[in-house]
């Protein structure tokens, strides 16, 4: 892109949103696979956000939405995006009705400030942000949560949405009350799209009352089938947990509150210290009363090892929840995965993919909602050197091949070079041309995202 263009484009796009909120410079924040955007563009309201994605369009200039991009590799190398349209500034609570148990917001609004004005009327979304800077409309357009998956999904408590189509009309689905039946579902069609068929702008939610009392328990197993057949009493029993959570021995190292900063490169040892754990874990947050909690503790039994509330427990759980993150942050050449099963092939999985990563010379480490069998794994490298980007290729698609018929595998983060040679996203779904449809349909002129998704 040459400099006279790039001047032009922040020039116009200055007229939109003024001259402070277009910039060309900083470019290096919003940098994804080496690809560098040539504006970033802060809109103040849907209106504005309208205006920039609809002049876009109009000059087949491509738009990456970004909230508090704190997902910046995810998805295939985009094949450029001009415009990083940041969301930052849309950080308004648009409605909130305490009583009747829901509120509206703009995508901008980071989760933890959400959470904490919910607080103030003892009330709660269930979602553990999985990094600070996580915002709404990040969430709704990765749909990757954290461990409460487990008791609610985004899709289940997300009422609402308005968006920006990519030929920059306003639209919305669904709507200010829990139950909305009108129209098409778009709402689930934009959540977990990646930015690529709208720009979401403000989302409605279903709140819930925060739990007067929590507690969890921590139980340790030899081997991973002893640990889910754990997991299959309790999801057999009346117990209701918020979470629960199964960790490898070699994720233990990144669920320990203490294991924050980067390794010392000359020292890198990941084989060492990870591998002193031989034990599989599994942690259960119940809520209720006294009564209730030590009803929990007797049906767990003598496998609990830890009972944990107050600060211990939020830490425990805000681990799990940044396990992605504090992986990347000691070992920044670790590929993350994304991994759905059933639960009954929870074990056949978890055989997959130990013997993926092992074959390919890299150390598996995961956690995951046990209850849902959707698996966070990560593919730690041997040494400080990177592995080729054959070796990630090949240790993705190798699991993929020996997955469970209906199980997937979606490469979340790895080395740019390493994409060049596989889809992150897997096999095309029997779909794709559906999904295609859908594409052409919202955004005509492929601006949103371009490249980034399957389609």
């Amino acid at each position: 892109m040459s400099a006279t263009f790039s001047v032009s484009l922040r020039e116009e796009l200055a007229a939109l949103v003024g001259d402070a909120n277009a910039s060309d410079a900083g470019l290096d924040r919003y940098t994804a696979d080496e690809v560098v955007p040539s504006v970033v563009v802060h809109p103040a309201s849907a209106t504005d956000c309208t205006a920039v994605v609809g002049h876009a369009s109009e000059h087949d200039w491509t738009l990456l939405p970004a909230g508090g991009f704190t997902r910046r590799g995810i998805g295939n190398i985009p094949e450029r995006f001009d415009i990083v349209l940041g969301m930052s500034r849309m950080d308004s609570v648009l409605h909130y009705d305490a009583g009747d148990l829901t509120i509206g917001v703009e995508a901008g609004v980071k989760l933890a400030m959400l959470q904490q004005t919910l607080a103030e009327h003892d009330q709660f979304l269930p979602i553990h942000s999985t990094n600070p800077d996580q915002t709404v409309g990040g969430l709704l357009a990765t749909a990757l949560q954290g461990p409460m998956q487990q008791w609610a999904a985004v899709r289940d408590f997300c009422i609402g949405i308005s968006f920006v189509t990519g030929d920059g009309k306003q639209a919305k689905a669904g709507g200010r009350v829990v139950k909305n039946v009108a129209g098409y579902d778009l709402m689930k069609l934009l959540i977990g799209s990646h930015g690529s068929l709208g720009v979401i702008t403000s989302a409605n939610f279903r709140v819930y009352p925060r739990p007067k009392q929590t507690r969890s328990f921590v139980m340790r197993f030899g081997g991973y089938e002893e640990a889910l057949a754990m997991r299959d009493r309790i999801v057999r029993s009346p117990l209701a947990p918020l979470c629960l959570e199964i960790a490898s021995p070699r994720a233990l190292e990144y669920l320990n509150p203490s294991a924050v900063e980067p390794r010392d490169p000359d020292h890198y040892s990941p084989a060492s210290p990870i591998a002193r754990e031989t034990h599989w874990e599994i942690g259960l947050q119940a809520a209720g009363s006294d009564a209730v909690l030590s009803r929990c503790a007797r049906e767990l039994g003598p496998a609990v090892t830890q009972a944990l509330d107050g600060d211990a427990e939020s830490k425990l759980w805000e681990c799990f929840a940044g396990f992605g993150d504090r992986v990347l942050g000691r070992y920044g050449n670790s590929m993350l995965l994304q991994v759905n099963t059933t639960v009954s092939d929870t074990a056949a999985t978890i055989a997959a993919i130990e013997s993926a990563a092992l074959d390919n010379n890299l150390l598996p480490a995961l956690v995951g909602r046990a209850g849902l069998a959707v698996l966070a794994v990560a593919m730690v490298p041997l040494s400080v050197d990177p592995p080729s980007a054959m070796q990630y290729a090949s240790a993705a698609s190798s699991l993929r091949a020996a997955l469970p018929a209906g199980s997937s595998a979606i490469v979340l983060r790895c080395p740019t070079e390493a994409k060049r040679h596989f889809d992150v996203w897997g096999t095309p779904s029997s779909d794709i041309a559906c999904m295609r449809a859908v594409k052409r349909a919202m955004d005509p002129k492929n601006i949103l995202s371009r490249g980034r998704f399957v389609v």
